[in-house]
């Protein structure tokens, strides 16, 4: 149950990712620029004299948001892969006492991370970001997209990092299933991605309604890590396979 329990909250994680105030905010910016669309095109509102026209660029520009959206989203999800065949090889192989060792360290360093999203809110000296900057924009968009996705993943800001740092500790707390639980994170990381990139308009909409929200992000994904970290700290991250809904989603044929 906790190989189960793992790839759940790491799936969580990923999601949880996504609705951070770090990225849900610049997201219709941010795949607009990797498209090379602007807003005014998925809206409809280039310049013609034919309603024809109009819906054809909207066409046009919603496929291409979403193919562009999609290779960002594989660009991603390759280095999580890669990353959790490299914690399944090198830690697999490792005794179990030492097993139990890292598992206590890795609850001690998920709490921190989540102690340190909630300080981060009130100490402006743990607000700071690490951008991604000078990556070069190729003649076809879809390649771009790919490096994109796959420097993504290193380029996280404050609110974000402790939630895949998390990740990575918990994967490393269990080497044998770390390339699952890796995956998991790039599904549900990417899911809502590509959901956006599908249905640009409409989630741009419901996007800037969120946004007010987003001020309870920091607090409220620090304590969820501070009780993960403690169950990992105290061999009980079963516990959360025990609840029904867990036990239908792990199941889930």
């Amino acid at each position: 149950m906790v190989v189960e329990a793992n790839i759940l909250v790491s799936a969580l994680a990923g999601a949880g990712s996504f609705f951070s105030p770090c990225i849900l905010p610049l997201l219709p910016a941010f795949i607009s620029y990797l498209s090379g669309t602007t807003i005014n095109e998925v809206r409809g509102l280039a310049n013609s004299n034919t309603t024809e026209h109009v819906l054809t660029v909207r066409k046009s520009a919603r496929l291409n948001i979403f193919l562009n959206t999609v290779y960002f989203v594989l660009g991603f999800s390759l280095v999580f892969a890669v990353l959790g065949v490299i914690l399944n090889s090198v830690l697999s192989t490792i005794g179990i006492g030492f097993q139990s060792t890292l598992q206590t360290i890795g609850g001690i360093v998920i709490v921190s991370f989540g102690a340190y999203l909630i300080l981060s809110t009130k100490l402006k000296s743990l607000n700071f970001e690490k951008k991604m900057t000078k990556i070069p924009r190729f003649k076809t968009s879809y390649i771009t997209s790919f490096a994109f996705g796959a420097a993504f993943a290193a380029g996280w800001t404050p609110c974000v990092g402790p939630i895949l740092g998390s990740t990575f500790t918990l994967a490393a707390t269990a080497p044998g299933v770390a390339y699952n639980s890796l995956l998991a994170y790039a599904m549900g990381l990417g899911v809502p991605f590509l959901i956006t990139g599908a249905f640009f308009s409409q989630a741009t909409g419901i996007i800037q309604r969120m946004v007010k929200y987003l001020k309870y992000f920091n607090p409220a994904m620090g304590a969820m890590l501070i009780i993960l970290g403690i169950l990992v700290f105290t061999n009980q991250l079963s516990l959360l396979g025990n609840f029904p809904l867990a036990n239908e989603i792990v199941n889930f044929e």
